[in-house]
């Protein structure tokens, strides 16, 4: 199956690394093959990991075209697609970067956990989208079906672009074993990328969320999302981190009396600042045998279809800043200015009637 068309494309491209994106005409991709499909992009979210990788921090080659958190409409699938996914033209899908074609012998492969024997988002030998294969910032993109997700009903592509890495890393770090039994935790970093919608996440699975940043612009989105959560924004305390008051932190939320010192605090820490003070915060905001956790990518590829499903039954919203393709540059510059929320290139989705 092919599309009309021009045979070429706009792209944001990594030619050098420490220099700006260059915007190109490239040809664009056709006639998918195997798993693969053809994913017209709709909406690009940026991420700390574009970043790192076009200033040259991960060592991979160029030139490369970024973003491995988009979404977007099938245009064209490969002739294993139906019987792998059961995917078809014109539904619309969200993008994680991992994994694209993994090799489906190693161990990672034939011991998926939950997900489909023989697919792993974890086989060391699969590509990645916008790092080691092309990714959303362009117009039109290959992808492995097995890796993406169907976007429930109402879900706008501008919304679920930033799930694909940020809310499913989250939502990941929230549901690790060692958090199956708490019931107070720590956001340090709460008004960023991923931790305002962590904190959405976590007041609506019924936790006490303390909510901590350092800048006042991310700080007014986490008081604005308490605000916008009514009876369920009651869950959530938001702090400045900038203020030394741990000690008072420690306690809120919680009855102290009669509790040891050593018992006062929460029952788990969400570290996301790379920040040697944010981790000494984080642990004195502990109690007794409490957890701190670095985030980390989910075990299984299966939630990324359970988080859909409940950021749309619970109404969870990403605060976003929408960019024109043309203007990517300003929104590096924004991500570089430790802009909260998340900044996402609006690549038609308006036009398809899904972006907020």
């Amino acid at each position: 199956m092919s599309t009309s068309g021009s045979t070429l494309m706009n792209a944001a491209v990594v030619e050098q690394f420490g220099q700006p994106y260059t915007l190109k005409q490239i040809a664009r991709p056709r006639n998918p093959e195997g798993p693969d499909i053809l994913v017209k992009v709709l909406a690009a979210s940026y991420c700390h990991t574009d970043a790192v990788f076009a200033a040259g921090n991960l060592s991979q080659e160029l030139p490369r075209i970024g973003c491995h958190e988009f979404a977007g409409e099938v245009v064209e699938v490969g002739p294993e697609v139906s019987r792998l996914s059961g995917l078809k033209v014109g539904d619309l899908v969200g993008v994680p970067g991992r994994a694209y074609h993994p090799c489906g012998k190693c161990y990672e492969c034939t011991n998926p956990g939950k997900d489909a024997k023989g697919y792993s988002p974890y086989c060391p030998y699969a590509g990645n989208l916008g790092l080691t294969r092309d990714g959303g910032f362009q117009e039109y993109s290959l992808v492995d079906s097995r890796q993406v997700a169907p976007l429930p009903d109402g879900l706008a592509a501008s919304q679920a672009a930033p799930l694909m890495c940020a809310g499913l890393t989250i939502w990941g770090s929230l549901h690790h074993e060692r958090l199956q039994n708490a019931k107070r935790v720590v956001i340090v970093g709460a008004g960023g990328g991923l931790g305002h919608i962590g904190v959405q996440f976590a007041a609506y699975l019924g936790l006490e969320v303390l909510a901590i940043d350092a800048a006042d612009q991310a700080i007014d989105i986490v008081r604005k999302i308490k605000s916008e959560l009514g009876h369920t924004g009651e869950k959530i305390h938001v702090a400045d981190a900038r203020r030394d008051e741990v000690k008072i932190m420690r306690a809120i939320g919680q009855d102290t009396t009669g509790v040891p010192e050593n018992e006062i605090g929460y029952d788990a820490v969400i570290l996301l600042p790379e920040s040697q003070r944010a981790f000494d915060m984080g642990m004195q905001l502990l109690r007794n045998h409490g957890t701190m956790l670095v985030v980390s990518f989910p075990k299984e590829k299966l939630q990324l279809r359970e988080m859909l499903d409940f950021v749309v039954k619970r109404g969870v919203s990403v605060q976003v800043k929408t960019f024109p393709f043309e203007h990517i540059h300003q929104l590096v510059d924004l991500a570089h200015q430790g802009y909260g929320g998340k900044l996402v290139v609006d690549m038609g989705g308006e036009v398809y009637g899904l972006s907020k």
